[in-house]
């Protein structure tokens, strides 16, 4: 999850239903993050994924994963 959806928290001053439409919200950004990212993560090479510390087993393991498994 990027820092900028895990900072946000919901105003309490909101009524409900713009508290549950604002959640949603921030689910589909976090979702969207993480498929963005896995798709960025499909496309390194062996050489870039050791960079980072990743084998490219476990960058396929990640990749593989559905969007919204965290």
């Amino acid at each position: 999850m990027s820092a900028r959806t895990a900072t946000l928290t919901l105003p309490a001053h909101l009524p409900p239903l713009s508290q549950a439409l604002v959640a949603m919200a921030l689910v589909v950004a976090r979702w969207d993050h993480r498929r963005r990212g896995r798709h960025a993560l499909a496309r390194l090479d062996a050489h870039i994924l050791s960079d980072i510390g990743l084998t490219p087993d476990r960058a396929r393991d990640e990749v593989e994963k559905p969007f919204w498994r965290d």
